[in-house]
């Protein structure tokens, strides 16, 4: 008999805004606006998908970009992430960093400042109504100009106190330099930002080593591929530089073949830590516990190299010292119990936690001069960008 994952506490942090919507939740909100879902977003099945090539990533795209046409209202994004939150907490998640590009929800909800409040609002709401801390990673598209990734870098700090803590860059690798947004990158980590960019998914090794060289990266979101290096791997178990990998997407996307060529393994025993991540699990059918299931079917981990994975994800964190130590000790805690007796959530929820990571986020100004300017985008069609 094997322990339950969805009862193994962990951290989850690497989650797309959009894609991490309830599949019947975009049925609903399509119905209400009128928006005519593609067959592949109503089947009842994730699409078949293969980003490996520009057509596949166009249509990865295109469907993201259809998906996030349906949230044009606080109340849509209020209930897309308290379903988040909800379906994070019977995962097993103690802690969420959700990551979004405002500038894509600014054209329908009123300009880049109220998206970015909008957002920060319904992660405070449902934070309190679920009580899962959310936290949020503000990414920048390199398919924009980097001077969109500077302006963006500079709300984003502004915005450190109402639960911001990690700045972000997304979309195909393959296009764009990372070091073209390195004054974006040092502009976030001096205002006390973590730095966790895309690399090693649809591009090399090449691609994580840029993140490192070019904008400091304490995180790679993704960076699977870095498995083809021997001497990055040990450069990254070195630095303790957290990659955020996310198997079944990797699949879905045509990344790898099937679940068990995905080199998991190869990382894990280099010493590189890892943090599971759902990725987008409206396009890829499967959220957090399914990717700890993933690693125990397909790559033989034990309940203690699951948990394991675990603690990676959590040190891998923002969370503060508190939650850390709380999570750290619900992973022993699971572990200490025979299968079938393993703690529930609610011995580790953080519904009842108080203290100052959980406390009310205050309200932060930002004058009308500086959005003037700082933001370049706040107008014209949602950019094509999954986040």
């Amino acid at each position: 008999m094997e322990r339950d994952v969805r009862l193994l506490p962990k951290a989850h942090l690497h989650l797309h805004f959009t894609g991490s919507m309830r599949p019947t939740t975009l049925l609903e909100l399509a119905d209400k606006y009128g928006v005519r879902l593609p067959e592949a977003l109503t089947g009842g099945e994730p699409p078949r998908l293969r980003a490996t090539d520009e057509r596949g990533w166009f249509r990865f795209q295109r469907l993201y970009d259809i998906a996030r046409s349906c949230l044009r209202a606080p109340e849509d994004i209020q209930r897309l992430v308290r379903e988040t939150a909800q379906e994070d907490v019977a995962d097993g998640s103690g802690w969420l960093e959700i990551q979004v590009d405002p500038t894509s929800y600014a054209p329908l909800l009123g300009g880049l400042i109220p998206a970015i409040e909008i957002i920060l609002d319904a992660v405070d709401s449902a934070s309190r109504e679920t009580g899962l801390p959310i936290r949020v990673v503000i990414a920048a598209n390199r398919m924009k100009h980097p001077l969109d990734a500077r302006t963006l870098a500079r709300l984003a700090v502004r915005y450190v106190d109402r639960g911001v803590v990690g700045f972000g860059l997304s979309n195909d690798e393959r296009r764009g330099m990372a070091r073209d947004f390195d004054r974006a990158f040092a502009i976030a980590r001096d205002g006390g930002l973590l730095a966790a960019p895309h690399g090693g998914e649809l591009a090399g090794p090449a691609s994580v080593r840029d993140c490192l060289d070019d904008l400091d990266a304490a995180r790679i979101g993704h960076g699977v591929r870095a498995a083809e290096d021997p001497r990055l791997l040990r450069r990254l178990a070195e630095r303790g530089v957290t990659c955020e990998v996310c198997p079944s997407s990797n699949v879905a996307l045509g990344v790898y073949e099937k679940p068990a060529d995905v080199p998991l393994r190869k990382l894990f025993e280099a010493g590189v830590p890892m943090a599971l991540g759902a990725d987008d699990p409206l396009l890829f059918g499967s959220r957090l516990a399914a990717q700890y299931d993933l690693v125990r079917r397909h790559h033989a981990f034990t309940d203690e190299e699951l948990a394991e994975l675990a603690r990676q994800s959590v040190r891998g964190s923002a969370a503060p010292v508190t939650v850390r130590t709380e999570l750290l000790a619900g992973i022993d805690d699971w572990l200490s119990k025979p299968a079938g007796q393993e703690p529930g959530p609610g011995s580790v929820s953080p519904g009842r936690r108080t203290g100052p990571a959980y406390a009310p986020r205050p309200r932060i100004s930002v004058l009308a001069t500086d959005a003037a300017n700082t933001s370049r985008d706040c107008g014209g069609p949602p950019p094509s960008v999954a986040s």
